[in-house]
């Protein structure tokens, strides 16, 4: 097989394959490592590679393949940890100047699964400053770039997770979402984005567990590898108070057959939720995408939900949460700080406590509200991204001719599901008249993971995306 063939297979094949003894580890590592070599320079996907450990390891799967030794799910295969989380002896910066050169001491909840699993650790992917917005730069190199136009972001803040996965440089990723970070980056680099529902990957550690808000998941080229990938990461633990307390299905099994678990389902499609503004390409590409769902037997209804928009208490909460958990900082070293860093501080700082405890009551009632709208459907369609993905250096201004200043006012699709907790899906459903990959989501409801990525699944053998590729 060519070794950019390599890079782009499965990993559920490249499983297979090492458990037939057909492909050896250490020729899929080595693939995977030149691969990283050609390509990340121009990318800026990965902050640290691992290089000598994960050929040291390649090699001692290899042995156990040989030994006839019985292998576990990742057996053998590179994954990447976006450097929101330590992994033991590897640079861990969470994308900030104050940790440009610390070395990590301990595993994160998912390091530690993987490697439990038999996954190589290969390298920490590119992440924005403490994963505070959508673009991917930091103060510490350049910013990470989208493999479909190297002009263009990835989107973050799992912007190495997503690009790194769309251009080759390793099957499964893992990253996380506070308010889109796994969804936005995967829209908009092309691959496969899974935010599962709140709890069901612990979080650890996690400064600001009682929060309740961020999410780890997999961002993969095709659905049965996050199914796969989810498998390892999730079940609970008592370090993550908030982990769902029970142990995880089996997903790679439930995505296999997909259409039966589809068949008369009640499903909402909403192409702006009532008030958001979309891209017309979007709009197009979606509404087709959305509309397949009545070829897998379901009765598909246009809507608008009706609920509030919970833009704005959403944005206070976030601005509160980082202008307690870095203001100290910021004052220490402000010139480490980028201005939309700052901005979210002193937003923070400017709010009241009684506007804080309003708006946890606010999304208290947003629960309620989209509790009972699951009630009448199965799933949620719609847009993921309002548009393809913006230079890497400038948000955009408008989306359809509305303005749009703020960070939030382009993540109307993917901060409202963070806020309730649950699962949702980024599946590519095509690509705008530039080049760039636009993308559906596929909302389920409260722990119906194994809906959601059945759902994802039937979208995909209907309409494949893994095997277009980026130039690179």
């Amino acid at each position: 097989m060519p070794v950019t063939d390599l890079c782009y297979t499965p990993a559920t094949e490249l499983a297979a394959l090492i458990r037939r003894r057909a492909l050896s580890p250490v020729e899929l590592m080595e693939a995977v490592l030149a691969r990283i070599d050609a390509v990340n320079p121009r990318l800026n996907a990965f902050l640290a590679v691992d290089a000598i450990r994960a050929r040291a390891q390649a090699r001692a799967a290899e042995d156990a393949v040989m030994r006839g030794e019985p292998l576990k799910a990742l057996h053998g295969l590179p994954v990447s940890i976006k450097d929101l989380e330590p992994s033991a002896g590897l640079r861990c910066t969470y994308g900030s100047k104050f940790f440009e050169d610390t070395i990590a001491d301990v595993d994160g909840m998912v390091t530690a699964r993987v490697k439990a699993a038999g996954g190589i650790i290969i390298g920490k992917t590119n992440t924005p400053h403490y994963g505070h917005k959508d673009m991917c730069d930091n103060l510490l190199g350049p910013p990470c770039r989208n493999p479909w136009n190297l002009e263009r972001t990835s989107g973050a803040s799992s912007g190495g997770a997503a690009a790194a996965v769309a251009a080759g440089l390793g099957p499964l990723a893992h990253g996380s979402d506070g308010a889109g970070s796994i969804r936005i980056p995967a829209a908009l680099c092309g691959v496969f984005g899974l935010k599962p529902s709140f709890g069901r990957v612990p979080n650890w550690p996690n400064a600001d567990i009682w929060a309740a808000r961020s999410h780890n998941g997999p961002i993969t080229r095709t659905v049965a590898d996050a199914a796969l990938f989810l498998g390892v990461m999730a079940g609970p633990d008592p370090r993550d108070p908030t982990s769902i307390d029970g142990p995880p299905d089996d997903y790679l099994a439930a995505v296999a057959q997909p259409l039966e678990a589809l068949r008369g389902l009640r499903v909402a499609w909403s192409v702006d939720l009532g008030y958001a503004p979309v891209e017309p390409e979007v709009r197009r590409l979606t509404a087709v995408a959305a509309e397949r769902f009545t070829e897998f037997g379901c009765t598909v209804e246009a809507v608008n939900p009706g609920w509030d928009n919970p833009r704005e208490p959403t944005a206070l909460l976030w601005y509160v949460a980082y202008s307690a958990r870095f203001g100290a900082r910021y004052e220490q070293r402000p010139e480490w700080f980028e201005p939309s860093f700052v901005e979210m501080i002193d937003a923070g700082r400017r709010i009241s406590g009684i506007q804080h405890g309003q708006a946890q009551l606010a999304r208290t009632v947003f629960y309620e509200q989209v509790r009972r709208f699951f009630e009448r459907y199965d799933l949620l369609l719609t847009p993921q991204m309002p548009l393809g993905a913006w230079p890497v250096d400038q948000g955009p201004r408008t989306i359809d001719g509305q303005s749009t200043p703020s960070m939030f006012d382009r993540l109307n699709f993917t901060f409202p599901f963070n806020q309730t907790g649950q699962p949702a899906a980024s599946v590519p459903c095509g690509f705008t008249s530039a080049g760039l990959p636009v993308a559906l989501q596929i909302v389920g409801p409260w722990h119906a993971d194994r809906l959601v990525l059945q759902a994802a699944a039937a979208c995909e053998h209907a309409a494949p995306w893994a095997q277009a590729r980026p130039m690179l």
